[in-house]
């Protein structure tokens, strides 16, 4: 603001360039003349310019009343001349003549003549033949004091009225005169168009007009209020904060102790003064400052999630390096232990003596070939999810994997009492790993068998479409809950202990299939609810197949 001590700012004026430059002002104007300081340089071009035309007038007023008295003393000299061929005037008739050329002329009477017959006889002659005007005009006789009182007064009224306008020259401050009416008028209905609060105010801060919102602000007065006061009142205990500053304009943040912000645009107008708006933007501060609060959670967010994507990157390198690793390590000690206690059943090297050994071994080849096919599964998802296992790209008919499947599981369904149902043939052929889609199938089918009671039954059908194939499979199982269907999306998820069955894996055939479906191009959708079933339905893409056949 305009206050220094209010804004805070090292606010010295609007048009201040530099603190250097306003000390170098401040100290030549402390070390100037008193009569500098009350005399202003316009206060001495308007004396100047005053007393000047008071002594061209007083001047030109000699000029003129010498130049009147001249002409009426013409006809005197002419007269004395004329006498002064004849005879030589005495003293006493000149001043005859002189003071009867100031009396006045009666229109009647022939001048010259009269005049010439009381200076003498002998001039007769001269007065003839002198031209003589007829008087049309009363000139009254001026007496030479009269005269010189007259210049002394015309001369100290034109002094007199040049100190006078000297003094109010001197009077009147730079810029502290008030705009005229149609300035006022202009300000106001500037100030009125306006919806922020708005004031305009002379050189010396004195308020010219402000709007209604300036004014309830502040309950400020149209008259009286100075532009310290202003700010004193916007101020009000909290602080100011300079935004920017330029020759066109300069910004400040008000902060108000009640938490409120204003911002104060500084203007200068064309005729000295300035105008001030003033607009709360504490909303617009709050919004800030919520948006940055935003922008900076975000970066967080954006960085945790950088670091957690990074570490769950290394993890699964880790894992993948682990499994790698375990591959050899595990399978080939299983391996080492399946074929031995196939030696041993068939007493190759000799026999084993009591029978029970026989059953020993064969739940240790049981155990060995359990474990071998969980840990194969465990590296195939492994594999699958990082994409080292690439899926072979072959034409394969959807009909001939359905049935693949129907055969692999036919007698296990029968020995549990689970009827197998086989929809329509669909004709579609489809572009992928044939293996991976029958391993994709059976692991699906292998679930509804294991979770479907006995007088069930499984579902197969195909159905196709422009551009793709849907695989269903259905059954009429104990279903699943929508807490157990969330888990399914989790590897090794095995649920509680009513899904616990005999020959349970690690839990991974549903993670499996879903990989093997999204690894195609698909992807795979469960539905479910308790005792009612669950339908699996698996969609592919056609397209690529259909081109390649067409090929």
């Amino acid at each position: 603001m305009r206050s220094t001590e209010m804004s805070g700012a090292g606010a010295s004026g609007f048009c201040a360039k530099d603190s250097t430059r306003t000390k170098r002002v401040s100290s030549s104007v402390s070390v100037l003349p008193a009569w500098r300081q009350v005399l202003s340089p316009v206060t001495l071009a308007v004396a100047a310019t005053a007393f000047l035309s008071a002594g061209l007038f007083v001047a030109y007023d000699i000029y003129h009343t010498l130049d009147v008295a001249r002409r009426q003393a013409a006809p005197v000299a002419t007269m004395m001349a004329a006498a002064a061929i004849s005879q030589r005037p005495t003293t006493q008739m000149a001043r005859s003549l002189v003071a009867q050329s100031f009396l006045p002329l009666d229109a009647t009477q022939p001048e010259p003549k009269t005049l010439l017959t009381q200076a003498s006889f002998a001039m007769a002659p001269v007065a003839d033949s002198l031209p003589v005007q007829k008087q049309t005009t009363h000139v009254e006789a001026t007496p030479a004091g009269d005269v010189l009182s007259g210049l002394f007064g015309r001369g100290a009224a034109a002094f007199g009225l040049a100190g006078l306008f000297t003094l109010v020259a001197a009077r009147r401050r730079p810029g502290d005169d008030m705009p005229n009416t149609m300035q006022r008028f202009n300000y106001s209905q500037l100030a009125a168009a306006i919806p922020m609060g708005l004031a305009c105010w002379t050189r010396e801060g004195r308020l010219i007009v402000c709007n209604d919102s300036y004014r309830n602000r502040l309950e400020l007065d149209e008259d009286g209020t100075s532009y310290h006061q202003a700010v004193s009142r916007l101020a009000a205990g909290g602080y100011m904060k300079l935004v920017r500053e330029d020759d066109s304009n300069r910004i400040l943040e008000l902060h108000r102790q009640d938490g409120s912000c204003l911002m104060i645009d500084e203007r200068p107008l064309g005729d000295g003064c300035f105008m001030t708006l003033v607009s709360d933007v504490t909303e617009h501060k709050r919004t800030s400052a919520m948006l940055d609060s935003i922008r900076v959670e975000q970066r967080q967010l954006a960085r945790r999630y950088h670091e957690e994507k990074l570490k769950a990157e290394a993890a699964s390198r880790a894992k993948t390096n682990f499994l790698a690793h375990l591959s050899h390590d595990i399978r080939t000690p299983l391996n080492h232990i399946i074929g031995f206690a196939e030696l041993m059943k068939h007493e190759t090297y000799g026999p084993l003596g009591d029978a029970r050994y026989r059953d020993y071994v064969q739940s240790i080849k049981a155990s060995g070939e359990h474990l071998l096919a969980s840990f194969g599964t465990i590296l195939d998802l492994a594999e699958l999810d990082s994409g080292q296992k690439a899926l072979r790209q072959d034409a394969v008919p959807v009909d001939e994997v359905i049935d693949s499947v129907a055969k692999r599981f036919k007698g296990q369904m029968h020995r549990a009492g689970i009827r197998l149902i086989i929809g329509k043939s669909c004709g579609a052929v489809l572009r992928g790993d044939r293996l991976g889609m029958v391993r994709m199938l059976g692991n699906i089918v292998e679930n509804s068998i294991r979770f479907t009671e006995r007088g069930g039954h499984v579902r197969l059908a195909a159905f196709a479409a422009d551009d793709g194939v849907v695989i269903e499979i259905s059954d009429t199982g104990i279903g699943m809950s929508e807490e157990r269907l969330a888990s399914l999306s989790q590897p090794f998820a095995l649920g509680d202990a009513t899904f616990t069955r005999e020959g349970v894996g690690p839990g991974l055939g549903i993670s499996i299939a879903r990989a093997i479906a999204e690894q195609s191009g698909g992807h795979m959708v469960i539905d479910s609810a308790p005792s009612l079933g669950t339908t699996v339905a698996i969609s592919l893409p056609i397209e690529t197949a259909m081109s390649e056949m067409a090929a």
